[in-house]
Parts: C-alpha cells; sequence; structure tokens
C-alpha cells in the first residue's frame, strides 16, 4: 500500500469535525505551498515570456477592463 492509499484511509475514516478540521488545515498548507512555488517561478524568471506576452496583447489592445 502506498503512502497516499494510507492517507486516503485514515481520511476516510475521520469524523465528521475532525474531516473539517483537517480540510482547513490542508486548505492553508496547499495554499502556502502554491504561494512558494509562484514566488519561486516569479523570482526565477519563469513567468516573464507569460508576462511580455499579456503586455504585448494589452498594447495591442486585445483586452479589456474587468
Amino acid at each position: 500500500m502506498t503512502n497516499v492509499e494510507k492517507l486516503e484511509h485514515e481520511v476516510a475514516a475521520l469524523s465528521a469535525d475532525d474531516l473539517s478540521a483537517f480540510r482547513r488545515w490542508f486548505a492553508e498548507f496547499d495554499a502556502e505551498v502554491w504561494d512558494k512555488q509562484l514566488e519561486g517561478d516569479a523570482n526565477s524568471g519563469a513567468l516573464n515570456a507569460l508576462a511580455d506576452d499579456a503586455l504585448a496583447d494589452h498594447r495591442a489592445g486585445r483586452s479589456r477592463a474587468l
């Protein structure tokens, strides 16, 4: 059995209150991981091409206000 399968079984066995607490914790954990990844990508320049494309589209009139 893999670690993921073990976790699936453990999560499935949680009480409603524990599952709710786990959901809150995991949402915060996942957001923090995502933020660190995005910050790393931004700092490394991995997003520069996307930003350049978006700015070029905007300058060419291919954007609109939200």
